[in-house]
Formats: structure tokens, C-alpha cells, sequence
């Protein structure tokens, strides 16, 4: 599965066109977000996402869940949203 990372910084509107193409190519992806910020960005993504697959008869799904990720050497908390069709 294609994992998108997103940042407080991601343009929701630039990560939705990236989630976009891979859910039409591949079925389903995975956005992993760490931070307030991050998630923030990453829920007005896969909102918007909804949008632009709607007119193809896509109805997207999210299913959140907890990861651990290494940045830094560091063990962080992630959210990680997977998104596929219904």
C-alpha cells in the first residue's frame, strides 16, 4: 500500500491530488500524519479527495489508526488514515 506522508505545512489541496492518482491507480492508499497540524491537514485532504473521485462513482472510506514511526532516531506516535472505496 502507497504511504503519503503529510505535514502541518501540506497543502490539503496538493495531498488530495497525490491521494487522488493513487486510489485510482492502485485501489487504496495511506496517509500518515504526526501532530495536531499534521492530521489537520491531512482530514481536509482526504475530504477533498472525496470530491474530486466522487464523479467517477468512487465513495471514499477512512479508517484511522495508531502507528509508531522513527523520525530522528526518535519513536513517535502517527495517526495513519487508510483510505479505499467503499
Amino acid at each position: 500500500m502507497e504511504i503519503l506522508k503529510v505535514s502541518a505545512n501540506s497543502n490539503p489541496k496538493s495531498v488530495a491530488g497525490a491521494l487522488a492518482a493513487v486510489v485510482r491507480e492502485k485501489g487504496s492508499a495511506e496517509l500518515q500524519a504526526v501532530g495536531a497540524g499534521a492530521v489537520n491537514q491531512a482530514i481536509k485532504a482526504i475530504a477533498i479527495t472525496r470530491g474530486f473521485v466522487a464523479p467517477n462513482g468512487i465513495n471514499l472510506v477512512c479508517i484511522p489508526a495508531f502507528s509508531e514511526v522513527t523520525i530522528d532516531g526518535e519513536e513517535r506516535t502517527a495517526i495513519k488514515f487508510i483510505v479505499q472505496p467503499r
